[in-house]
């Protein structure tokens, strides 16, 4: 059996690791093509060397999240490899154009079913169109099953846990054990806050102020890992506010696992947070990863600026929290349906 992986941007990165080792040890040829959505040394490249990847046979090199820039190059990969699986993971621009590229491969959806319920994001719009066309819909927990039983998806529906929780728990020990970042930014377990912001709607000028404004009212030492992105348009920067480059997956786990809190619009960091035990402060309106909200682990709070500040000032992790998305062996079960198909 031969898979056509498609990855471009750093939580594909992160998501394939273990997807990656378990289709070699289920015997099946893995080929893996990457876009360029994220191209920077920092959000990419740095990925394939800290996880041990494997190197991409194909590299689209496009520098761009165009979706339809993408597609003609991995159509054109797909049919000179002939594979049997075409398999996507989550809800970014390469998602789509894997899915829309394949042919008559059949595409496998890795994450498929999640829903903010927020059409004005294109990752909420990308997400129905890939689950509408694949034929293999790999959830992270019922609620997504559930989902796709009443939008009527007409691919098989299989709940295999979330392949980040295979990554954190395999890795975030090792990540708080190898990397010097906290001794690097002279920084104490649970005397800082981390803050990610990137996604298009907050990355706007105005929103992006009164995000920033409401971690400047914090008065807490935050780190601010930029984005390439969002660091072009910083401009006043409260003085409590320390931004920093991208940081590799080692650097930002051990960052991220010893903050008193998150503070992101991240979706993968949402649910990171609460494997490692960090109170979550989400700067969007809505969130695919609702059950930490449930649990009282994550709290929305959009832009306002003291709504925000109020949040992080409160955040505490709930005792006894339940375990969500999946037990660590996702990636076995990913590959185990793959196989079965």
């Amino acid at each position: 059996m031969k898979v056509f992986s498609v990855v471009g941007n750093r939580p594909q990165f992160i998501k394939s690791g273990p997807v990656s080792v378990a289709l070699r040890e289920a015997g099946i040829e893995e080929i893996v093509l990457h876009t360029g959505q994220h191209w920077d040394h920092d959000l990419s490249e740095v990925f394939f060397e800290e996880l041990g990847l494997p190197e991409p046979r194909y590299r689209l090199d496009l520098h761009t999240a165009d979706p339809e820039a993408m597609r003609p190059g991995i159509a054109a990969a797909v049919a000179e490899t002939e594979p049997d699986w075409v398999l996507v993971y989550g809800d970014t621009n390469s998602t789509l154009a894997g899915a829309e590229a394949a042919g008559g491969v059949p595409v496998a959806h890795v994450e498929a079913g999640l829903r903010s319920g927020d059409l004005s994001m294109p990752e909420e719009r990308n997400r129905l169109a890939v689950d509408r066309v694949a034929a293999l819909l790999l959830c992270p927990d019922d609620r997504s099953r559930e989902t796709l039983a009443r939008e009527g998806v007409t691919g098989r529906v299989e709940v295999v846990g979330d392949v980040m929780a295979d990554v954190s728990l395999q890795l975030a020990p090792i990540a708080r054990e190898r990397s010097r970042i906290l001794e690097r930014l002279d920084l104490e377990p649970g005397g800082y806050l981390v803050a990610t912001i990137h996604r298009e709607a907050n990355v706007r000028p105005e929103r992006l102020a009164r995000i920033l404004d409401g971690l400047g009212r914090t008065g807490e030492r935050t780190i601010f890992p930029a984005h390439p992105r969002t660091r072009g348009l910083l401009e006043r920067v409260p003085a409590n506010i320390d931004v920093v480059d991208p940081l590799g997956y080692l650097d930002m786990a051990a960052l991220v696992s010893e903050a008193r809190v998150l503070v992101t619009d991240s979706g993968g960091l949402q649910k990171e947070a609460y494997w490692y035990g960090v109170p979550c402060v989400t700067a969007r309106p809505s969130t695919e990863w609702v059950d930490t909200v449930a649990a009282g682990a994550n709290v929305l709070v959009d832009d306002d600026p003291v709504a925000l500040a109020a949040a992080v000032a409160r955040a505490r992790m709930p005792e006894g929290r339940p375990q969500l998305y999946g037990d660590g062996h996702a990636a076995e079960r990913v590959a185990a349906s793959l196989a079965a198909a």
